[in-house]
C-alpha cells in the first residue's frame, strides 16, 4: 500500500502520550496488585464474554466482509506501527466505538453502525486510530477495571460506597486523561487535525442528516472559547463539577487539545523524526512487514 502520510515506524506510546495520561497512569500503578488482579482474575472471563458476544451479534470485518473498512484499519495500523486487531461492526443506534485487549490475547475493536453512518471514511479511520491508541498505550487493563468499578459503585452496600466512590473517581480521572493520548494517536494516523476535530463535532451534535451541515470552523472557535470559562473561580469550579463523573472529557476540550498539539513543535518534530528514521532504515530492495 502506498501512502502520502508519514509512516511512524518504531512509534512508541511515550512518543505521544499526553502528560495527564502519564501522570494518572503512574498514580494507578501505585495501587498494589491492581494490574495483576485484573489480568489474572478478570481478564479470562472478560475475553471469553466479549469474544462470544462479538461472534454472536456482530459482523467480523475482513478482506471478504466490508473490505473498505478492513482497508481503513490496515492503513491506520501501518502508520501507527501496530498489529491489526479484529474489527467488528455492531448494530446500535448510539454512535460509539470501543476496544479491548487483555493478557496478550487477540485484541478487538467494535464500531457501531450509527457511528459509521454519520462519518466520512477518513473520519471513521480517525475513530479506528483513536481506539488503536488504547492498544498502543496498553490501556486495556485499566479500561476493564473502570467498567467494573463504575458498575460496582451502584451495587455495593452503604459501608462500601465511600471506598468504591473514591476508587471510581480516581479511575474516571484516569480514563479521561487516557482519551487525550488516544486523540493524539488519531491525529498521528490521519495527520490532519480538522478531521479529528470534525469527528468530535459530529459526536457532539451530529446525525446522518445534520453532519454535512455542521461548520467546523465555528466548532473550533467554540472549543477555543471554552478556556475563557476558567478565568473565574466559579467557572473553573463548574467545569470541574461538570466533568467529575464523565468517562470522557467534554468534546470541546478534546478538540482544543488537538488544536493545540497539532500546532506544537513536539508534534511536528515527531512526524519529521519518524520520516527521517524510516527513510534511513528503508531497504532499497524492498522489505516485508506483516500487516
Amino acid at each position: 500500500m502506498g501512502f502520502s502520510k508519514t509512516q511512524l515506524i518504531g512509534l512508541r506510546a511515550d512518543d505521544f502520550r499526553h502528560p495527564l495520561d502519564l501522570q494518572a497512569t503512574t498514580a494507578l500503578k501505585q495501587l498494589p496488585g491492581l494490574d495483576m488482579l485484573v489480568r489474572s482474575l478478570l481478564g479470562p472471563v472478560a475475553e471469553q464474554f466479549f469474544y462470544l458476544n462479538n461472534i454472536a451479534s456482530s459482523i467480523l470485518v475482513g478482506e471478504n466482509q466490508l473490505p473498505h473498512l478492513h482497508k481503513l484499519l490496515l492503513e491506520a495500523c501501518q502508520i501507527l506501527d501496530l498489529e491489526p486487531p479484529q474489527l467488528y461492526v455492531q448494530q446500535n443506534p448510539i454512535p460509539n466505538a470501543y476496544t479491548f485487549a487483555m493478557r496478550g490475547k487477540q485484541p478487538f475493536m467494535v464500531l457501531h453502525t450509527s457511528l459509521i453512518e454519520m462519518l466520512t471514511p477518513e473520519e471513521i479511520q480517525a475513530v479506528m486510530a483513536h481506539e488503536l491508541g488504547h492498544l498502543k498505550c496498553e490501556h486495556g487493563v485499566y479500561l476493564t477495571l473502570v467498567n467494573i468499578v463504575v458498575l460496582a459503585a451502584g451495587l455495593l452496600p452503604s459501608w462500601g460506597t465511600v471506598i468504591a466512590q473514591s476508587l471510581r473517581e480516581q479511575m474516571l480521572q484516569w480514563v479521561r486523561c487516557a482519551e487525550f493520548s488516544c486523540d493524539r494517536a488519531a491525529l498521528l494516523a490521519i495527520q490532519d487535525p480538522k478531521v479529528v476535530m470534525s469527528v468530535l463535532m459530529k459526536l457532539t451534535g451530529g446525525s446522518p442528516t445534520l453532519a454535512p451541515q455542521l461548520n467546523l470552523d465555528a466548532f473550533i472557535e467554540q472549543a477555543r472559547a471554552y478556556d475563557a470559562i476558567s478565568e473565574t473561580e466559579l467557572g473553573q469550579m463548574l467545569k470541574t463539577a461538570q466533568t467529575a463523573q464523565l468517562t470522557h472529557p467534554v468534546p470541546v476540550l478534546r478538540a482544543r487539545e488537538i488544536d493545540r498539539w497539532a500546532s506544537s513543535q513536539d508534534y511536528q518534530r515527531l512526524l519529521q523524526r519518524r520520516q527521517i528514521e524510516y527513510n534511513r532504515k528503508a531497504d532499497p530492495k524492498g522489505g516485508w512487514r506483516n500487516w
